[in-house]
């Protein structure tokens, strides 16, 4: 169990980061007792979940989370949910494989600042994790079985109990009235379903929707990946699940409700002037009138799951 402040949230693996005689019984639990345990910052100040937050879909409620050292990172945290199935991971996609993504805030300097080869000598020194390991890899600790478990964990974090799949699932009244006509809307004329389709609602695909301007919107996304000038101000694609839970929205944290982020499609140069490389996609207004943004905000809404929704 979960608990943040006084709400509890109890997901596959059970955190119990005090088990008797000092057990963990499968890769999850361990990668969920690493993923909550402060010791792998470097000045322990911060865990996965400090940025990450269970009761937020494990996103962050801040616009831009905290470091160890307390150095407010550039890009907003995204959620952890969903993520079993994709194929890029970042906003700028530069990590292939949950794996490969945990290597990036435990290494960054800004962020959690420890190396994983430094985080598997610290972990050894530790009586409960050296022999943690042991029991369940049947090794020592090293730097493939550290991320291996706190992957696995993340593996565990899917979400499929919401309005929207009991209302697929045959049960008319799971959905309101307006999240019913907000999903006609979010198919066809707002046209989100181009970009965010599938289980999770995201074409696992890379787009730039017009958040780059190089004025006061200077961050160009995968670009500094690639070096690429066509990926000038794209970012990744994010799943929709749990998005009502997330806020803020985009990568630099520009919207604080889904309202805001329906109306900046429905209008872009409103919010962006000048925007460079914006998809042809977003070349017009969709013309959406009041009534309509709000059945679509009501759609997303309806694809929370429902521990999130009773937070």
């Amino acid at each position: 169990m979960v608990i943040l402040g006084a709400v509890a949230f109890v997901f596959t693996v059970a955190f119990q980061p005090q088990r008797e005689g000092n057990e963990v019984l499968t890769k999850e639990e361990l990668g969920e007792k690493l993923f909550f345990d402060p010791i792998l910052s470097k000045g322990m100040a911060i865990s996965c979940a400090s940025c990450h937050i269970p009761a937020f879909a494990f996103a962050d409620t801040a616009a831009f989370s905290i470091g160890d050292k307390g150095t407010v990172l550039t890009r907003n945290s995204p959620s952890l949910t969903n993520l079993s199935g994709r194929t890029g991971f970042f906003w700028d996609g530069r990590a292939q494989s949950l794996e490969e993504q945990i290597l990036g805030p435990l290494s960054a300097h800004d962020e959690m600042d420890l190396p994983v080869e430094a985080a598997v000598e610290r972990l050894k020194k530790n009586v409960f994790y050296s022999t943690a390991f042991q029991k369940i890899f049947k090794t020592e600790v090293n730097n493939k079985n550290v991320l291996s478990a706190i992957a696995a964990f993340e593996r565990t974090l899917e979400t499929t109990d919401t309005p929207y799949d009991r209302f697929l699932d045959g049960d008319e009244k799971a959905m309101t009235e307006a999240a019913i006509r907000g999903r006609i809307l979010f198919i066809g004329k707002a046209n989100c379903a181009t970009c965010h389709s599938g289980e999770d609602f995201t074409a696992d695909r890379f787009k730039s929707i017009g958040l780059f301007n190089g004025k006061e919107f200077k961050d160009p996304g995968r670009f500094k990946i690639t070096s690429d000038s066509s990926h000038i101000g794209v970012f990744k694609i994010p799943g929709l699940r749990n998005v009502a839970v997330t806020a803020p929205y985009m990568h630099n944290a520009m919207f604080k409700t889904l309202r805001q982020v329906v109306e900046y499609y429905n209008t872009p140069d409103k919010f962006v002037t000048n925007s460079i490389n914006r998809d042809l996609s977003l070349g017009s207004s969709l013309n959406l009138s009041d009534g309509e943004i709000d059945d679509v905000v009501a759609f997303l809404e309806a694809l929370t799951d429902d521990r999130f929704r009773k937070k």
